[in-house]
């Protein structure tokens, strides 16, 4: 690890062949943990105190890394509330043996410190000193209003057994070795559960590999603890061209009784892949049920209020003719 200012820390390290994961290459679950081991160092390096992870925004996993990598991921302070920080993660990686490094993902994630009795305490004021200090912050401040739209637009909605799509349910055990240093399961593992829930649940749907090209709104709601029974379900909502939009719940509970509490919750982006690598049109989703037509609009709601984000914009079948009312005939 390497501090290269007051308020970045960076990770760097071999991509090893234990990373590699079903598609061959690394993945998206375990960028995603490396991802929150350096946006939490970051926090911890600032608040001087434990920091647990509260929203993980908006990560397109642009290029995949490979087994042998030098990984570099950057974690930079941008923005500071009361008791939050705002942290931009940038994931890059190349040939160790020399050359440019290329960017594969980045993203905002939020950590809050907290107390020894778990609530959030205050954390020093972050000042932008520099042009691109400033940009960054701005950046995280315009992503505020859409964070919280997005947020609101995801905790009202129902998923129940009266849906019909494509839907997975992977139940375990919270282990020891997925402890943090504050005696919980970090977000990182979480996250990397989604991930492989999303790609069951993908990949019985279209009957190809498939991996995540887009995971957004993960909100933590509480912590989740070693020895608590996990549930992580995983249900499609919507399709395009490519794209299977996938809705994870993560719960759980003491496993000597029977109420599993809402954790984590997200929606990942699953694209089908052939032989080669190559993307490939998965078959389109009609919704049947009332709930699967809820879900399907809430889905293309939260592509909208994502499209009105800086530096985003709406998906193609979006921004054809009749896009905007018709049900889309595809796009990602």
């Amino acid at each position: 690890m390497s501090e290269t200012g007051a308020n970045t820390v960076t990770l760097r390290f071999l991509a090893a062949p234990t990373d590699i994961g079903h598609s061959g290459s690394v993945d998206a679950g375990t960028v995603l943990e490396w991802v929150d081991k350096a946006a939490y160092a970051a926090a911890v390096g600032w608040a001087k105190s434990y920091c647990v992870t509260a929203y993980v925004g908006n990560i397109h996993f642009a290029h995949p890394v490979n087994s042998g990598d030098m990984v570099e991921v950057a974690a930079t302070i941008v923005y500071t509330g009361r008791s939050s920080m705002h942290i931009r993660t940038v994931v890059s990686s190349g040939d160790p043996k020399g050359g440019p490094a290329t960017m594969r993902s980045q993203c905002l994630v939020i950590f809050v410190a907290v107390g020894e009795d778990g609530t959030p305490i205050e954390v020093p004021r972050f000042e932008p000193a520099s042009p691109d200090e400033i940009e960054q912050r701005d950046h995280a401040l315009a992503r505020i209003k859409v964070r919280e739209d997005i947020v609101q637009a995801m905790s009202g909605q129902e998923y129940t057994d009266a849906g019909t799509a494509e839907r997975v349910v992977l139940r375990f055990l919270a282990a020891p070795s997925d402890v943090n240093w504050g005696g919980k399961v970090h977000g990182g593992i979480v996250m990397k559960w989604i991930d492989e829930a999303a790609y069951v649940c993908s990949s019985r749907y279209c009957g190809k590999d498939t991996v995540a090209v887009f995971s957004g709104g993960v909100r933590f709601y509480r912590p989740l603890l070693i020895g608590q029974v996990v549930e992580v379900e995983a249900r499609l909502v919507y399709t395009g061209t490519k794209g299977m939009h996938i809705a994870v719940h993560v719960r759980s509970g003491d496993p000597r009784g029977r109420e599993l509490n809402l954790t984590t919750y997200c929606l990942t982006v699953m694209v089908a892949r052939d032989e080669q690598g190559t993307s490939v049109p998965v078959p389109q989703w009609v919704p049947v049920s009332g709930e699967d037509k809820r879900l399907h609009a809430h889905a293309r709601e939260l592509l909208e209020i994502r499209g009105r984000a800086p530096g985003n914009r709406l998906p193609n079948h979006l921004l054809e003719p009749g896009g905007q009312n018709a049900l889309p005939p595809g796009g990602r």
